[in-house]
């Protein structure tokens, strides 16, 4: 059974940084891209960031080139996020996912999801 959790959300200032974690079990980790897509109420889910299988690219949606970085440990099965500089605009849930197929920014064409973890930016 193929399992990804989130953990890490939590409350902070503007400003502030905060780290997003991701544990997947349950499918061979190291040869599935990764990414992070968050959802702010009553808006449509969105692309974050995603990292490549094979050769560690990343790749940003333009709100988070800059203050946000991917990353992954395929020894540990785990993703992160990195998260600096946060705005009030980044509140969301935020979802870690894997296996994507099509385009990536969308997240119709990623397979595997967690059930989300709530960061809120505020003073």
């Amino acid at each position: 059974q193929e399992q990804l959790v989130e953990s890490g959300g939590g409350l902070v200032q503007p400003g502030g940084s905060l780290r997003l974690s991701c544990a997947a079990s349950g499918f061979t980790f190291d040869y599935y891209t990764i990414g992070w897509f968050r959802q702010a109420p009553g808006k449509e889910r969105e692309f974050v960031a995603m990292m490549n299988w094979n050769d560690y690219v990343a790749r940003y949606a333009e709100s988070a080139k800059g203050r946000f970085t991917i990353a992954r440990n395929n020894a540990e099965n785990t993703a992160s996020l990195r998260m600096s500089s946060l705005k009030p605009e980044d509140t969301a849930v935020y979802y870690c996912a894997a296996y994507s197929t099509g385009r990536s920014d969308l997240p119709e064409a990623w397979h595997y999801w967690g059930q989300g973890t709530q960061v809120t930016v505020s003073s």
